[in-house]
C-alpha cells in the first residue's frame, strides 16, 4: 500500500485518473460548456466529438462494468472521480456518466434481452435513458402515493400515467415507468413495478419540457401516458419490485451527486480564491480583508467536511454496512455547502458574480435543486431524526465512534 492509499484510501492509479479526468473536463468540456448546454445540432455535434475522445482516452462511463462497455471501476474508485466530473454539469454527458444509474439499473434486473435493446446501445451512447417516478398529484417524497396504473392485458402491459420532472425524457429512447400493477397487495412497498416504455410507443405524449428556474428550456419533462401498450416483457425485474429497484438506484445516486456537489464547490471555491487574489478594494486585495478571509476559511472547512462525511458514507455502501443515516446526513449537509460556498464566490465577485461572465450565477440556481431532488432535505432530516431516536427506544444509542 503506498503512502496516498494509506492516508486517504485512494490507489495512485485513481489518483491519476481523477487528474486525467480533471485535465480533459478544464481543458475541453469547460470552455464549450454554453454551446453543450443549448443542445442544438452544434452543441449536439460537439458533445458526438467529446464522447469519441473521452472513449479514446478510457475515461468513458467509468462507473459500469467493463463487460457491459463501461471502464469497469469499482464503487469507491468512481465516488472519487465523481468528484472532478462535478466541475461541470455538461461533464456527465460528455462521458457517459449520466448512465451510471440506470445502467446499474438495468444491469442488476435486466433480461439478456433488455440488456441488448436498451442497456448495450445505452452505454454505448447511442441511446440516452429516463426514468419517471415524479408525478404532479401527489407528493414525490412519497413514491407509495403514486397514481400510474399499468395492466396485463394478455401478453401486453396497458399502461395510463401522469409524470413529471422526467429528466431527459425529451431526448430519450425510453422511459423506465414507476406504476402500481398490484394494487391488491397488503403492503404499500409493493404495489408497484418498473416497466421498460419506449418514447416512440403510440400513446407517449411529451406534454410540455417545464420551465424551471432561470431556464425557460431544458429537460425536466411532464410527460403522459395514455393506454400505451408494451409487450410484457419489458416488465424490468419481478412484478411489485418498483420500489425496491427505485431505492437501488437511488442510493449509491445520492453519493454520487454529493461528490459532484463537492466538484461544482470546489470549482467556485478555486474562483473566490482566485478573485479575492487579484481584486483590488478599498487600498488593499480583497484576500487582505478579514471578511474574505471568513468565508474562504468557512468554505474550505465546510467542503473539507462534506467531503469526509460522504466518503465516510460511500465506504460504508461499499462494505454492505448500514448507511441510510450517513446518506440522508450528506444529502442535507452535502447541499448546504455547495449553496453556501457558491453564494460567497457571488459575493466576492460581486456584480460580475450574477452576470453570465461567470459560470457563477448558473451554479446557483443549480444549487438551489440539489435541496430537492432525491428527496427534499425535509423528509431526510425526518429520517436522520427518526432513526436515532429508534436507537435510544431500544435501549440503545447512535455513536458512530463506538465500534
Amino acid at each position: 500500500m503506498n503512502d496516498i492509499e494509506q492516508k486517504f484510501g485512494i490507489s495512485e492509479e485513481v489518483v491519476n485518473l481523477r487528474q486525467k479526468v480533471r485535465k480533459f473536463i478544464d481543458e475541453k468540456v469547460i470552455p464549450v460548456e454554453s454551446v453543450l448546454e443549448e443542445r442544438d445540432d452544434d452543441g449536439r455535434r460537439i458533445l458526438k466529438e467529446l464522447q469519441a475522445q473521452a472513449k479514446q482516452e478510457g475515461i468513458w462511463a467509468l462507473g459500469l462494468p467493463k463487460d457491459i462497455g463501461g471502464g469497469g471501476l469499482k464503487f469507491m474508485d468512481y465516488v472519487y472521480v465523481n468528484e472532478v466530473v462535478g466541475r461541470s454539469e455538461a461533464a456527465m454527458s460528455v462521458l457517459g456518466t449520466h448512465t451510471a444509474q440506470d445502467g446499474a439499473m438495468l444491469n442488476l434486473f435486466g433480461t439478456k434481452e433488455q440488456k441488448e435493446t436498451w442497456l448495450y446501445p445505452m452505454v454505448n451512447g447511442e441511446i440516452s435513458p429516463s426514468v419517471g417516478l415524479t408525478e404532479p398529484n401527489v407528493a414525490g417524497s412519497d413514491p407509495t402515493l403514486i397514481q400510474s396504473m399499468a395492466y396485463l392485458d394478455g401478453d401486453e402491459w396497458v399502461i395510463n400515467a401522469h409524470k413529471w420532472f422526467t429528466t431527459g425524457a425529451n431526448l430519450a429512447a425510453f422511459t423506465t415507468m414507476f406504476c402500481v400493477t398490484e394494487p391488491e397487495e397488503p403492503s404499500r412497498h409493493k404495489r408497484s413495478s418498473m416497466i421498460i416504455v419506449p418514447t416512440n410507443t403510440p400513446g407517449y405524449e411529451i406534454v410540455r419540457v417545464i420551465p424551471t428556474m432561470g431556464h425557460t428550456s431544458g429537460c425536466h419533462c411532464e410527460i403522459r401516458l395514455t393506454n400505451v401498450r408494451v409487450p410484457k416483457e419489458n416488465l424490468l425485474g419481478e412484478r411489485g419490485a418498483g420500489f425496491l429497484i427505485a431505492q437501488k438506484r437511488l442510493g449509491p445516486g445520492r453519493i454520487y451527486h454529493c461528490m459532484r456537489w463537492l466538484g461544482q464547490a470546489q470549482r467556485a471555491f478555486d474562483l473566490m480564491c482566485s478573485r479575492a487574489l487579484n481584486r483590488h478594494a478599498h487600498g488593499s486585495l480583497l484576500s487582505d480583508k478579514q471578511m474574505i478571509q471568513k468565508f474562504i476559511a468557512d468554505s474550505a472547512t465546510e467542503i473539507q467536511a462534506a467531503r469526509l462525511m460522504t466518503l465516510e458514507a460511500a465506504k460504508k455502501i461499499d462494505v454492505g454496512e448500514e448507511a441510510r443515516i450517513d446518506i440522508a446526513m450528506i444529502k442535507v449537509f452535502g447541499a448546504k455547502v455547495l449553496h453556501d460556498v457558491i453564494d460567497r464566490a457571488i459575493q466576492v465577485h460581486g456584480a460580475m458574480g450574477v452576470s453570465s461572465d461567470t459560470p457563477l450565477e448558473k451554479m446557483y440556481r443549480e444549487a438551489r435543486y440539489a435541496r430537492l431532488y432525491d428527496g427534499p432535505d425535509e423528509v431526510h432530516t425526518s429520517t436522520i431524526a427518526r432513526r436515532i431516536l429508534k436507537s435510544y427506544q431500544q435501549g440503545e444509542s447512535w455513536d458512530p465512534a463506538n465500534f
